[in-house]
């Protein structure tokens, strides 16, 4: 967390440039990025590391490659966020992929907590515990109908968004921190953060694998369901999804089973989306 403090205390100093795909890097971002990857090395010298920035180390899959361990890694998830220096919805995420299923990951939000207090997650899938600021998670068990349905402020509202509007569901689409977000489907923060959103179902449309993996390992491990918008199951990754030059899902639904299901449902019906009752 220093790393990040150090570059947020200056953060109208950084240098900041739009990637191809209209996101923001900045040379916190590489930094963050080459600290963690020798971290990782550290303990594991041999490691593969899908990264998302051009740190050290950064690697892709070749021809029928496929390792046992994979580090994913994103430096900074919500840069946007980061150079605003009024924002809070930024973190550091690190996800652990055993046989292309994400086993373990680490979420750090140096900001998020009230008073500006880091929040920091550590999950693990063998020992099926979520821990925050190293204390046991309290999952997000109450249904609420609420859900986030990010996309770029550039892009149109789609049909589905008419339907979850019609049938009750307050939404969230502005693009913040996707990792956060799904952090937020998965666990209740609202006793370290006062007014903390908590959502029922997460969507998102060609999501970044270092945006969602450790998303989805906080899922499985809670009991929810995560697919593609089809009802296609994401886990384990597909080799050819990780082999992309910029590894990504075709689209990305996370939340509890009923909803996920009812929001696929949605996403098959009619240009209006007539909701039926989730």
């Amino acid at each position: 967390m220093d790393i990040l403090a150090s570059y947020r205390s200056r953060v109208a100093e950084l240098n900041v440039r739009e990637k191809a795909d209209r996101t923001l890097l900045t040379e916190a971002d590489l930094a963050v990025e080459d600290m963690v990857i020798s971290k990782i090395r550290a303990v594991d010298p041999d490691a593969r590391v899908l990264a998302e920035e051009s740190g050290s180390g950064s690697w892709r899959p070749g021809h029928d490659e496929e390792p046992e361990r994979i580090w994913v890694i994103d430096p900074i998830d919500g840069t946007a966020e980061f150079v605003n220096p009024h924002s809070t919805e930024f973190c550091s995420v690190v996800c652990l992929l055993e046989r292309r299923e994400p086993a373990a990951a680490l979420i750090v939000a140096p900001e998020l907590g009230d008073g500006g207090k880091p929040i920091v997650v550590v999950a693990s899938r063998a020992d099926e515990t979520i821990r925050v600021n190293g204390r046991p998670a309290t999952y997000n068990r109450e249904p609420i109908r609420v859900a986030s349905l990010t996309r770029s402020a550039r892009s149109e509202a789609p049909p589905h968004e008419i339907g979850m509007a019609e049938a009750g569901y307050a939404l969230k689409t502005r693009t913040t921190s996707q990792t956060l977000d799904m952090l937020r489907t998965a666990l209740d923060l609202t006793d370290l953060a006062a007014g903390a959103p908590r959502f029922d179902l997460f969507y998102r449309p060609r999501q970044k694998v270092w945006d969602g993996l450790a998303g989805l390992c906080l899922g499985e491990i809670v009991g929810l369901m995560s697919t593609d918008v089809n009802g296609k199951r994401h886990l384990p990754v597909p080799m050819e999804t990780l082999a992309q030059p910029e590894p990504t899902f075709a689209s990305t639904v996370m939340g509890r089973p009923e909803a996920v299901k009812w929001f696929v449902e949605l996403a098959r019906d009619s240009p209006i989306g007539t909701p039926k009752s989730s």
